[in-house]
């Protein structure tokens, strides 16, 4: 099948280098245009020189400074208008700004500015930067909301969320984005030092084999343009994808110092009113939760044991009234599995965990060993809801908040679930929503 690949292209080179020959031919004026074998020998002739090479040097130094300029600012700048939204409004104007302003007014602005050896990298960063911006800020909100909401509650490090759950949302909105990007970089980097002809500059090449009329040369340096630009956007994809796929050592969860473990309550709830719009969900709710204590939450669906949850957890605040836990970090399994799907068992467990080989140890007990190192998207229903009550009791939470934790499973797997709880809650004060009658 390569084998086939490679011949094929090597069929549409060819077949494109006859038809240049060919035009070649018609016009009959080396002037106008010459062939690809004049332009080869030009390309050759050139790199006999020194200067060729000091010349594709410094105009890679030039340009690609401003793409890695434009790459940098584009990221951390998205991420601070995302989270702080008083920067995205100060930005937009200024982005919207630079991709509507004409190159060339850069170009001539920038020539009165600065000195011409910065002419390229500026317009490089100029054309890049804006593009960048706005594709990581697109794939920074398109994570979900809800992988974010099991992130905050668990305490996730920074590191974690960045690597977990940012990263693959930013892949897509990147992966093409670099692509054009690179090529945007190269176009307009040597067409700013056709304009401010820096000295050993490919512009500047260019422009002399213009004024001398050596068509040969324009067409090798051109060739030579092209080339560099496949090659640097080569060398970014390929970085780009094993950084994709680079899954560093989860940093390992350190929850904040908990106050009063294990002394009762653990929670509170008083007088607490909570609605969704005209619908009351839990009206002057007043009541105690203990550690040490398991309490079953076996009211239909729809009656508010899913916004007790929500609420205890401070991903929901209520109307009035309020709410006190002796502790400020919780093992909450949601009523959805909210897992990375692309990562393993163990790594969205380690995601959260404060102690890893523990939670490697409980993961074992539920699932089979060929499961824990399956991207999640593969297990089945009845395996995720396991590797996220794993997740759950990963934390040093003595505050569990497990939202229907026999979804999906066979008698068998209840069974085992179910002693797996009775095995790990210990002292802790457990509330369990679940339609089972145990």
């Amino acid at each position: 099948m390569k084998g086939k690949w490679l011949f094929k292209k090597a069929c549409i080179l060819i077949g494109w280098l006859l038809i240049w020959q060919l035009l070649v031919l018609l016009v009959g004026n080396d002037i106008l245009l010459v062939g690809p074998g004049e332009t080869f020998l030009a390309a050759v002739s050139n790199m006999q020189e020194i200067v060729f090479w000091k010349t594709i040097l410094f105009s890679i130094l030039r340009i690609f400074s401003g793409f890695l300029l434009g790459l940098a600012f584009g990221v951390l700048l998205a991420a601070l208008s995302e989270r702080f939204p008083l920067i995205e409004e100060i930005l937009q104007p200024v982005v919207t700004l630079i991709k509507a302003v004409p190159v060339a007014s850069f170009v001539v602005l920038f020539l009165i500015w600065w000195h011409a050896e910065r002419l390229s990298t500026a317009i490089s960063f100029m054309v890049v930067f804006p593009n960048l911006y706005a594709n990581t800020l697109e794939g920074i909100r398109s994570v979900d909301k809800k992988l974010l909401e099991m992130a905050r509650v668990f305490h996730m490090p920074f590191k974690n969320r960045v690597f977990y759950l940012y990263r693959p949302a930013c892949k897509s909105f990147l992966d093409s984005a670099l692509k054009i990007s690179i090529g945007m970089s190269w176009k307009s980097g040597v067409a700013a030092e056709v304009i401010g002809m820096p000295d050993y500059s490919i512009g500047e090449a260019l422009y002399r084999a213009k004024i001398y009329l050596e068509t040969a040369d324009v067409l090798a340096w051109t060739a030579v343009t092209i080339l560099l630009s496949a090659i640097c956007e080569k060398i970014i994809i390929y970085l780009w994808k094993h950084f994709c796929k680079w899954e560093p050592r989860c940093k390992i969860n350190a929850v904040a110092e908990n106050g009063k473990r294990k002394e009762n309550p653990a929670i509170t709830f008083a007088h607490v009113t909570k609605k969704y719009g005209n619908l009351i969900v839990l009206k002057d709710y007043s009541k105690a939760y203990n550690f040490k204590e398991t309490y079953f939450f076996k009211n239909p669906s729809g009656s508010g044991k899913t916004t007790v949850f929500r609420l205890v957890s401070g991903l929901e605040n209520p109307q009035s009234g309020q709410i006190k836990t002796a502790e400020n970090s919780f093992g909450y399994l949601f009523q959805e599995d909210r897992l990375c799907e692309e990562y393993d068992a163990r790594t969205n467990v380690a995601l959260v965990s404060t102690n890893p080989e523990k939670s490697e140890s409980m993961l074992r007990e539920l699932l089979p060993k060929e499961a824990l190192t399956k991207p999640c998207r593969e297990l089945s229903g009845g395996m995720k809801r396991r590797v996220a009550l794993v997740r759950a009791f990963s934390t040093d939470s003595n505050i569990l908040l497990l939202d229907e934790p026999f979804t999906g499973l066979d008698v068998e797997n209840i069974v085992k679930v179910k002693d797996f709880i009775d095995k790990y809650k210990q002292n802790s004060c457990v509330l369990l929503a679940t339609h089972l009658p145990l």
